[in-house]
């Protein structure tokens, strides 16, 4: 039996501290991948706790892909191998939840993600591949033709960067960076779309993709910062209008 930290805190939720102190127990290597998890009626003794509050617990580490759940005489609640591009979605959802909830600045989101992004294209631009190159390419086309939605125009943003992002050919930085590409880029456009020019972003991502097929990070680089530089310029640009329109007192 795999023995976890057991001293519960009764005034808070016991299911979330179950959870927390079987991840614990994985990220630590007390449970190994592939490995069996106690049975329920062993959890509920270890934590002195209901079985259905064992099962909540065992739920909220399934939603998480750090367990799988087998049936049969074999089966049980075993530790799950988990990928990169398997927690891709739950690092987005976090990233944008902290992003709203928090009420993150348009300025210090956009600083962060460009930071983040820029380490990356040095890199892209020696390791990309063909596919994430044409990806690319094909991005700033479609953002090129006429009567492209805004909606369709956001969606091709984020893909386009995301090709940048992972050609950099390092599944970690492509795992960080899946949050902040794929819930700023949307914030961000959702803020400047009404200020914007198409053809001037179109020009930039147009700049990068021939850094990145030229080999030359440096280009990319500058090319990014700025694209930084316009983006928050959008802002200010949008910002000040809106004072505009108000009311004068």
């Amino acid at each position: 039996m795999v023995f976890m930290k057991t001293d519960l805190e009764m005034d808070r939720d016991l299911s979330k501290q179950i959870a927390d102190a079987i991840r614990n127990s994985i990220i630590d290597g007390g449970l190994i991948v592939d490995q069996r998890l106690p049975s329920e009626a062993e959890l509920c003794d270890q934590f002195g706790v209901s079985r259905p509050t064992v099962r909540e617990a065992l739920k909220r580490l399934a939603a998480q892909n750090l367990i799988r759940t087998q049936r049969g005489a074999t089966g049980g609640a075993f530790v799950n191998r988990m990928s990169f591009e398997e927690a891709y979605g739950q690092q987005i959802t976090t990233s944008t939840l902290l992003l709203s909830m928090n009420e993150v600045d348009f300025e210090t989101a956009c600083e962060a993600r460009y930071a983040m992004e820029r380490a990356c294209v040095a890199l892209s631009a020696q390791r990309r591949t063909a596919d994430q190159l044409a990806t690319m390419r094909a991005e700033i086309h479609r953002q090129s033709q006429p009567g492209l939605t805004d909606e369709a125009f956001c969606a091709s943003d984020v893909a386009f960067h995301r090709a940048l992002v992972d050609g950099a050919g390092n599944p970690v930085l492509s795992y960080q960076l899946a949050g902040a590409v794929e819930a700023t880029q949307p914030l961000m456009n959702m803020i400047t779309f009404s200020a914007r020019s198409r053809e001037a972003i179109v020009a930039l991502h147009g700049r990068i993709a021939d850094a990145i097929e030229a080999g030359d990070g440096g280009a990319a680089d500058v090319a990014l910062a700025d694209l930084s530089t316009y983006t928050l310029t959008l802002a200010e640009q949008v910002r000040a209008a809106r004072a505009a329109r108000l009311p004068q007192n």
